[in-house]
């Protein structure tokens, strides 16, 4: 199917990912996901309530759970803020920061808020937490869910990501989920697949390297900056990490985490990346059933 959608796109992929599987999966349903927030009840609690429609866990973050339900809207959990829909993956990155109470935590482009609310729940609402985003639309998602998800310790701010290179040595971790072509997302949308074109991934892998940068530099000495995306792109992935690494004094740190993956790529259509960027990790769909995902780990 997808061949017929985008040719271009689908020769794309094949040069990523050459497996049977990986095509498969990309045209399956995607399992639904929760995750239980913690500032509004207790997880065991939740569990219970929630055990006709909880169909597994997901190994790598213990809030995070698989449902089997079609309508989310249907669980009034879900409306109070007590769960909140999340795709398994992309609980991945706060798992990553190494979060503590009363840390200074920037989340760079944190629209709608699935990790900012979670970043919120490592904190145990003690802290700060600076929650970004560019667009007002984008901005007023991003609050009504901090908002409904009891989060206090959010200050939400409307600006260009890269101007935060002004802010140098101020936070304690930062996250970078940095907008991206979206083909990890292609289970929930065949959209991102019509859409694609390579000259769009090497127009947002300019931002992502700008983006990656800025938030170097407003992170403490010593802090940790989590890099991440939902699309199997290298140009939008290692080469960002490899350009991060190349030009900081950046490291970059394994990733263990109960989940099978491989690690980032070292070299793609002749380009050459540093041995560091294959601690990254790719997380294709056929791997545990998910959306594509890519994260880094790196420490200033």
């Amino acid at each position: 199917m997808l061949r017929e959608i985008n040719p271009a796109l689908f020769e794309r992929l094949s040069k990523i990912d050459r497996s049977e599987s990986f095509f498969e999966f990309l045209e399956k349903p995607l399992r639904k996901s929760l995750r239980v927030n913690t500032l509004k009840a207790d997880l065991d609690f939740v569990l219970r309530r929630l055990s006709d429609v909880v169909e597994d866990r997901i190994p790598w973050c213990e809030e995070g759970v698989y449902v089997k339900v079609d309508d989310l809207a249907k669980i009034p959990e879900h409306q109070l803020g007590v769960v909140f829909s999340q795709s398994a993956v992309s609980m991945i990155p706060p798992l990553l920061m190494e979060i503590e109470p009363g840390m200074a935590v920037l989340d760079l482009c944190a629209s709608p808020g699935a990790k900012a609310t979670q970043i919120a729940q490592y904190m145990e609402n003690q802290g700060c937490l600076i929650a970004n985003d560019v667009k007002p639309e984008r901005v007023n998602m991003l609050i009504s869910n901090i908002q409904k998800c009891g989060v206090l310790i959010a200050r939400v701010t409307m600006m260009d990501g890269r101007r935060f290179a002004k802010f140098e040595n101020r936070f304690d971790a930062v996250l970078i989920d940095a907008p991206c072509s979206n083909l990890g997302m292609i289970r929930k949308s065949y959209r991102h697949a019509r859409n694609w074109k390579l000259s769009t991934s090497l127009s947002l892998s300019k931002l992502q390297k700008e983006l990656i940068m800025a938030g170097y530099r407003c992170l403490k000495p010593g802090g940790v900056l989590v890099y991440s995306t939902c699309t199997f792109e290298p140009l939008e992935n290692e080469e960002v990490v490899d350009y991060l690494l190349r030009n900081t004094e950046a490291t970059a740190e394994g990733i263990r985490l109960p989940i099978n993956a491989i690690g980032g790529f070292k070299e793609f259509e002749g380009k050459e990346y540093l041995e560091d960027v294959g601690k990254c990790l790719r997380i294709h769909p056929q791997m545990n059933d998910t959306e594509g995902f890519f994260v880094a780990k790196l420490r200033k």
